[in-house]
């Protein structure tokens, strides 16, 4: 995989940044685009459902969920 690349994303009122492989941001764009959402949308979506699970990871879990044709909204 390629190297991680950074994007800033708002969550509950609070600027994060959030460090993932192009290739997961590359799935991400399509369940967002799948949902007619933004990505933004969708990962606060995933924050909201992650539990104690690191933001990065959970969007890593939900990417690879979706890819396989999982039901991802289990995170």
């Amino acid at each position: 995989m390629g190297s991680l690349k950074k994007r800033s994303i708002n969550l509950a009122g609070h600027a994060t940044s959030l460090a993932l492989e192009p290739e997961f941001w590359a799935v991400l764009q399509q369940a967002a685009g799948a949902d007619r959402i933004s990505v933004a949308a969708l990962i606060q979506r995933i924050d909201a459902g992650r539990g104690e699970r690191p933001l990065a990871s959970a969007c890593r879990v939900f990417a690879l969920q979706h890819a396989q044709g999982a039901d991802a909204g289990t995170v």
